[in-house]
């Protein structure tokens, strides 16, 4: 005798059924949230807007608008406000945010836990730079990496230090490279080479006359920086022991090839990293590059990880691996740090 398959009204019958069971036999049947509904949640809260937050996520909109209700009515509790012109986060939905967002940072590990239980570099590395070193380092960082070590995928990722951070503490990237110091919690950090400052000006400039080239001679100067947010800004006037009052900023720019050019147009000076004027950003124009006649004018490149990231090792030989592409491009100036 053939059994009848189950419809879906016997599939209900039953599936409701044990749910009374659960309830007579003392047992209390709780829903738990997906960390895919979590994702999306911290997706809304990151974007404060549906669309953009589904985009991020490769999902349509209706999905993710629907998995937002479905994780609001396991957790009984509203999360989001929603009206046609924005997304706002309750008050318990910005603890929820947070609590997923430590959830979900703590999945990324078991992952890298298990990653990192194979050979280095078999996995995938989702990388954070900084867009002041990615144009300079990355090229043939990452031609030297597909050689090496074929089986690695490595994600980059180019952003402000602040956004990567951000996205380093929530386990969207795995390490960051990036100008050190930065003020954040629960990372460790690993140098791997000083990237001593140029200062970029015009041969006729009472700068590019001067017979030694002293930091206190920047003050009052006409210095273009880049705008805030970027890191390079803070550490050039540190290095230089200068404080934004000290100089004079006609112009601030989003790229170093910007500052050159207007620098190079009579907009006056600025400083360069040498990881720059070594790939030639000066190149076709008439600016003298002169470097500092004292020590310490630089900023310091390193890797960051999560403190509790269990890939320790596996980050530390791809500090090494970028310590041996500078060197065997032929960056001699960058004075890798042992």
């Amino acid at each position: 005798m053939v059994r009848k398959k189950a419809g879906k009204t016997d599939r209900f019958f039953r599936s409701y059924m044990g749910q009374i069971y659960d309830k007579i036999d003392g047992v209390t049947v709780s829903r738990q949230p997906t960390l895919k509904q979590l994702k999306y949640l911290c997706a809304v809260a990151e974007h404060q807007h549906f669309g953009q937050a589904a985009k991020a996520c490769h999902v349509s909109q209706s999905t993710l608008s629907a998995s937002i209700v479905e994780l609001e009515d396991v957790l009984s509790s509203s999360l989001v406000e929603r009206n046609n012109r924005s997304v706002l986060l309750t008050a318990l939905g910005n603890e929820v945010v947070a609590r997923a967002r430590a959830v979900l940072t703590d999945v990324d590990d078991v992952v890298a836990l298990c990653e990192a239980s194979r050979e280095p570099f078999q996995g995938t590395i989702r990388l954070g730079v900084i867009p002041t070193i990615a144009p300079f380092v990355l090229p043939s960082m990452l031609k030297a990496l597909r050689l090496a070590h074929p089986a690695c995928k490595l994600f980059v990722r180019e952003d402000l230090s602040q956004a990567l951070v951000n996205a380093l503490q929530v386990g969207e990237l795995d390490v960051l490279l990036l100008a050190l110091p930065f003020p954040t919690e629960h990372t460790d950090t690993l140098a791997l080479f000083e990237d001593p400052f140029y200062l970029a000006t015009l041969p006729n400039s009472r700068l590019a006359l001067s017979q030694k080239l002293r930091t206190k001679y920047l003050h009052g100067a006409e210095m273009l920086l880049l705008e805030e947010g970027h890191c390079l800004r803070d550490h050039a006037l540190e290095a230089c022991k200068l404080r934004e009052k000290d100089v004079t900023v006609p112009y601030q720019a989003t790229s170093l090839t910007t500052i050159v050019q207007m620098v190079a147009n009579g907009i006056g000076t600025t400083l360069l990293p040498k990881m720059a004027t070594d790939a030639g950003i000066a190149d076709g124009t008439d600016l003298v590059l002169r470097p500092f006649d004292e020590p310490d004018v630089g900023r310091q490149i390193g890797l960051m990880w999560r403190k509790k990231t269990p890939r320790k090792h596996e980050f530390s030989l791809l500090g090494a691996f970028i310590q041996s592409c500078l060197n065997e491009s032929g960056k001699r100036g960058l004075e890798v740090t042992s």
